[in-house]
């Protein structure tokens, strides 16, 4: 099926069956990341295990944007695939990730959680040492996440003022469950390959790669300014790309008319899924792929 054959305005009757799909109740799914994730795909489980229930044996998993990870660490805690690359460029985000999957760092940072009292003092004592080493940038990180409004790393972002049930600073802060999350992760660390590097390097390195399955989540187009560091990227290049990978992929996007345009240019089919926000705004976004022979209306559950 080709993009035009999707397009709302031409199949009227396309939208009105997508209009129906329900919107994922992320409180069924498992919640493996420790990060409270701007743009955090746990929603798109449901979906994701379909596409990876597509894969051969011998197929392996690369995340470019790998972010809150929650697209990898399920497919490696469900054994979907036996090896998963997860890249991150974000240096605080990836310092998370390299302390997680560390033999014994993780187990430094799972006792700093449940020892930290949340206040304004702290915090501040916190983000003083935070470039003293990988496992202590990781500390600041969970802790900035946690206290942050809406969990946003971007810089300038404000802290939690009131919160859930007026808890404030505290709010978002649940230590044991932190480090549960971290211990399940750190079980990974066998199958999941982590990697400091740049999406577009490991997308170049990785092209030619036809047992590769690329879940590529790039920053928003239109919001990725106030929620990422790293959010200027080069969204048509993406595009370029994906349209050479020997591999599979399955790209998420905001829905724009940029980015239909993009899929356009390179003959890429999309769908258009529904989803909601964390502030209960109910949108649709993008699926981009290089097939959707393994999408079932029917099959995949929405809800």
């Amino acid at each position: 099926m080709t993009i035009n054959e999707l397009q709302p305005s031409l199949f009227p009757e396309f939208d009105m069956v997508n209009k129906k799909k329900s919107i994922v109740n992320v409180a069924s799914v498992p919640q493996r990341s420790p990060f409270r994730y701007p743009g955090g795909k746990t929603w798109l489980i449901p979906i994701a295990r379909k596409w990876f229930s597509s894969a051969s044996d011998n197929a392996e998993l690369i995340e470019p944007f790998a972010g809150g990870g929650i697209i990898s660490l399920t497919a490696a805690a469900e054994n979907y695939f036996n090896h998963i690359i997860m890249t991150e460029l974000d240096e605080d985000v990836a310092a998370v990730w390299e302390t997680i999957f560390s033999e014994k760092d993780y187990d430094w940072l799972s006792n700093k959680i449940l020892n930290f009292i949340v206040t304004p003092e702290n915090i501040n004592e916190v983000e003083l040492h935070a470039n003293e080493g990988t496992k202590e940038r990781a500390f600041s990180t969970i802790v900035r996440n946690r206290t942050n409004h809406g969990g946003i790393l971007a810089k300038g972002s404000g802290k939690i003022k009131t919160g859930e049930g007026g808890k404030g600073l505290s709010s978002r802060w649940y230590p044991e469950t932190l480090v549960r999350r971290i211990t399940e992760a750190n079980k990974l660390r066998d199958k999941i390959q982590f990697i400091n590097e740049d999406a577009f390097n490991i997308m170049r390195q990785q092209q030619n790669n036809s047992n590769a399955y690329f879940f590529i989540d790039p920053p928003y187009t239109i919001a990725g300014r106030r929620l990422y560091n790293l959010f200027d990227v080069d969204h048509r290049q993406i595009f370029e790309i994906i349209s050479k990978l020997q591999g599979h992929f399955l790209l998420t996007y905001d829905d724009t008319t940029e980015i239909r345009n993009f899929a356009e240019e390179f003959s890429l089919s999309y769908k258009t899924i529904p989803m909601q926000t964390t502030h209960l705004i109910k949108k649709e976004e993008l699926l981009i792929s290089d097939n959707f022979e393994w999408f079932d209306d029917k099959k995949c559950q929405y809800a």
